[in-house]
């Protein structure tokens, strides 16, 4: 089974043995984050082929030289606000994807930046025993190293067969996350639900995300902009929005350990800056 990922653009790239054997149509044609970050001024297919082979070869994502230790890649991701959470107590552990492992629970701080920080939209992944070894060797639990299934619903419930209450999660489909409720009322737990990958989710989708998450990126989501009330929101470009308290608290948190300077004000929100924002917005 190949690998199946969704990045730039939710663009399909499979990887099979660490080499791209398909690349699919970009949805989006500019992102303000890899303009910025790796100088893409037009997202093609060929561009998401080389964005794809720069990972292989620059951290081996998809392969056995898979490094898992890697610095902040942006201020405000799901996983630079999951480490810090981690770092500081405001969670107990986190539930996540890494391509080699499927759904993994984690409260390293730095290998759950190290999983996350590159990561885009994980479609499907098959077990790679390096990956796997190397999360284990820093305190991981692989909910199925035989499969390297993606099931965050199973993995917060192995979370808490582990004793952890504080728990995030990350999800992409609604359905996800309605379950993730589910069992937190069930069990007593205190989920933090952050959503990811929101490219491209119809309205009906994105509302019942929103009404289930505590944060949610924005990735290059019409709808998502459109239904957030936010209670905080860091960045303009492509925004991660804190929609309940919690959400707020761990955000604000993260902002402690950014080393440039920071505008705090209180304004209506969402501030969406029109020539800032991906295209076409989907």
């Amino acid at each position: 089974m190949p690998h199946i990922m969704e990045l730039l653009g939710k663009t399909k790239v499979v990887v099979k043995d660490g080499k791209v054997i398909e690349v699919g149509e970009p949805e989006i044609e500019w992102c303000p984050l890899f303009a910025k970050v790796r100088g893409i001024k037009r997202i093609t297919s060929e561009e998401v082929r080389k964005n794809m082979e720069f990972r292989i070869s620059d951290f081996g994502m998809f392969t056995d030289k898979r490094r898992l230790e890697l610095e902040d890649f942006v201020g405000f991701g799901a996983s630079e606000v999951m480490m810090t959470g981690l770092s500081r107590g405001l969670l107990d552990t986190t539930v996540t994807a890494c391509e080699g492992a499927g759904t993994v629970i984690s409260n390293n701080p730095v290998l759950v930046q190290g999983m996350g920080g590159r990561m885009s939209g994980l479609v499907e992944t098959e077990a790679i025993g390096a990956i796997i070894k190397g999360i284990q060797e820093r305190g991981g639990i692989v909910l199925d190293p035989s499969t390297a299934i993606m099931d965050p619903v199973a993995g917060v419930k192995k979370a808490a067969e582990h004793g952890h209450k504080k728990i995030a999660v990350t999800v992409a489909f609604s359905d996800t996350a309605k379950k993730c409720r589910e069992l937190e009322a069930e069990l007593g737990l205190d989920l933090v639900v952050i959503a990811v990958h929101v490219t491209g989710l119809d309205r009906e989708e994105a509302q019942a995300l929103v009404e289930n998450s505590d944060i949610v990126t924005s990735c290059a989501s019409k709808p998502i902009r459109d239904l957030v009330k936010p209670l905080a929101q860091v960045g303009t470009a492509v925004p991660l929005f804190a929609l309940t308290q919690k959400g707020k608290e761990l955000v604000i948190e993260r902002a402690k350990d950014i080393k440039s300077p920071i505008l705090i004000n209180t304004m209506a929100l969402p501030v969406l800056p029109e020539h800032k924002q991906p295209r076409e917005l989907k």
